[in-house]
């Protein structure tokens, strides 16, 4: 089971995650955040990040230039985008060759095929909770919702999961379902995540055959 883990803004603590070897580790680059990354975010100290682990940058209604100059400078895998970027938007990052997880909010009245033209564009697909701003709302979604998604892109699960989810992520059957993204249910504070508690949610989610994101 795959682990990413989002939002890390303090530089101890993420180097801690990372030697967790999570698949993927996110981070923030959307100045209204509480998980916004602060000065000690630098090319160096993520030459300590394992080389296994995969590094996102998430944005927002980014300018597109902004994006691609972070991904490059910052030698990131992947960029998530958590805004309303488009069919153009991503595929010009496509063009660059810069792998997008495009995400979205879920409510009861989503329609997917709203994303149909999205897919050539995108790696991954992340489905979240809807709430009154951007950013994580430590609630779930109805999971009942992704019954309607019927595209082969591969998605991540996030919004409000915690430790204690982890016989309800056992019995969901969706072929698509690539990861599980954790993030302040796991957390001290916005951005400090408790090591252990990760730790221990991830061991139990390898027993599953899904990956986690965090």
């Amino acid at each position: 089971m795959k682990l990413k883990i989002c939002g890390l803004k303090n530089p101890e603590n993420m180097l801690k995650i990372a030697k967790l070897k999570p698949d993927f580790i996110g981070f923030i680059f959307y100045m209204e955040s509480k998980r916004y990354l602060k000065e000690w975010f630098n090319k160096d100290i993520l030459t300590q990040v394992p080389k296994i682990v995969n590094k996102v940058g998430v944005f927002v209604n980014e300018k597109i230039e902004t994006v691609i100059e972070k991904y490059n400078t910052y030698k990131l895998d992947l960029v998530q985008l958590h805004g309303d970027e488009d069919k153009m938007y991503c595929s010009k990052l496509f063009i660059k060759g810069i792998p997008v997880i495009k995400a979205f909010s879920i409510s009861n009245d989503f329609d997917f095929k709203n994303i149909k033209e999205l897919v050539p564009f995108c790696k991954y697909f992340l489905f979240d909770t809807r709430g009154e701003s951007r950013g994580g709302t430590g609630l779930k979604f109805n999971w009942d919702k992704l019954n309607e998604y019927k595209f082969n892109l591969p998605f991540f699960l996030s919004g409000g999961i915690g430790s204690d989810d982890i016989e309800s992520i056992s019995k969901l059957s969706f072929d698509q379902l690539y990861a599980i993204d954790i993030n302040s249910k796991f957390e001290i504070e916005p951005g400090l995540k408790n090591t252990e508690a990760v730790q221990n949610f991830y061991k139990k989610l390898k027993t599953l055959n899904q990956p986690i994101s965090c």
